[in-house]
This record gives structure tokens, sequence and C-alpha cells, in this order.
């Protein structure tokens, strides 16, 4: 799934390096799942099964409630939202864990004097909360999350914003995500991306096929980091 070999030169002489949170740094579908099964079941309804849950993961709260609650009116949602981020809020770091490699790659290339970011789809509080719980916040200059523009993923104000904020060429940054969500996010702002194998969606880098396909965050760090 990769560019051409002048692609992966390119993409060694990279500056800045900006991540998806679920998914691609960190496995939350339990956390996710359980937060959004206690709201189906506050509102009388059955569990739905972990692997669906995960597929409604993505576009952020809002969209992942609405998605569980497909029959639920707009004042009805509202409330379910409400009742899913304290739920979440409280049970959060309960079964989250970072990927195998993770740790390790973001310490190499936060070693190697990379700029790190975060953009996820996810509300930005309960982002820096998940990072600061996993001792990642210090890796990052910056954490942007759902709310924190008008437009969520794939609209690029997010990206765009942090390639000006360093002053960084788009051409030397790579998008990091587990979802066509992403990808789009990166063609969008016209930089590199580079999609992971595992994660909530795989199966949508099938039709939306990223710059660079990895099977471990060291094979990223590997190339960015090589001398």
């Amino acid at each position: 799934a990769d560019r051409p070999a002048q692609g992966r030169q390119t993409m060694k002489s990279s500056e800045l390096l900006i991540f998806d949170l679920d998914g691609t740094l960190i496995d939350s579908k339990t956390d996710l799942a359980n937060s959004v099964n206690a709201t189906r079941a506050w509102r009388g309804l059955p569990p739905l099964p972990l692997e669906q849950v995960s597929s409604y993961v993505g576009n952020g709260a809002p969209m992942l409630v609405k998605r569980a609650l497909p029959d639920a009116s707009q004042p009805e949602l509202d409330e379910a939202l409400k009742f899913f981020l304290e739920h979440y809020r409280e049970h959060m770091l309960d079964a989250t864990t970072l990927y195998p490699g993770v740790r390790e790659a973001l310490d190499q290339l936060h070693d190697a004097g990379k700029a790190l970011a975060i953009l996820t789809n996810k509300p930005v509080r309960f982002s820096v909360t998940l990072l600061e719980g996993l001792g990642l916040d210090l890796h990052f200059f910056r954490i942007y999350g759902g709310n924190s523009f008008v437009e969520k993923k794939p609209h690029p104000v997010g990206l765009n914003a942090l390639v000006e904020e360093r002053g960084v060429d788009p051409r030397k940054t790579i998008m990091v995500g587990d979802s066509s969500v992403d990808i789009l996010t990166a063609r969008n702002a016209g930089t590199w991306s580079c999609g992971v194998s595992w994660g909530f969606q795989p199966y949508t880098l099938k039709e939306v096929p990223p710059d660079l396909l990895i099977d471990d965050m060291r094979q990223l760090s590997a190339l960015v980091c090589e001398r």
C-alpha cells in the first residue's frame, strides 16, 4: 500500500507527525463499548457487540451516540450524550491501553526532535486526561480534539492549524490513523498519510489507501528517524 520509493524518501525527512488517538495510539474499544452500552441500558435497550460499537467510532461522541441510538429524537440524543460523556469520564482508563510498540515509537520520535501532535475527533479534555493517565501527554506539543475547531476530521482545519503553528511544509508532515477519516484529512490538507493495520476500522483503508501502511508503530519511527 506504499507510494513509490520517492514517497518513502520524502517521508523520511518529515518534521511533524500528527496522530489520531482511538484505534491508532490507544486501544479504547472496551471502555467506549461499555459506556455506549451503559447509555443504551439507561434507555432500556440491550447491549451491542464490541465490534459493532467500534465501527461507530471515529466521527466524534455525538455521532457515536447517534449511531448507537438510531431511533432516538434529538432531545433524547442530547440527554443520552450527556449520560455517555459522564459515564465515559469515570471509566475511560478502566481497560484502555497503548497498542504494542506505540510508547517506544513515540519515545524514539520525540528523542529525535520530531514535532508530535494529536488530532482526534474525541472531546479534547478527555483526550488530554487519557494521555496524562497513560503517561504520554508530554510527548505532544499540541492536543486537539473534536471540539477544538468548528469542523471535525476529515475537514483539514485542524491539520492545517498544526502545520501553520509549527511553520512546517505540509510535505514534511504525516497524518497517522486507523481509518479513512484520517487519510482523507491528510489528502484534504496536502500532507502525507500513514495508515495502521490494527485499530477500529482498518477495513476502511482499502477504500481510501494511505501513502504508507504499517503493522507496528515502530516501523514508522524507524523510517522517519533513519539516518
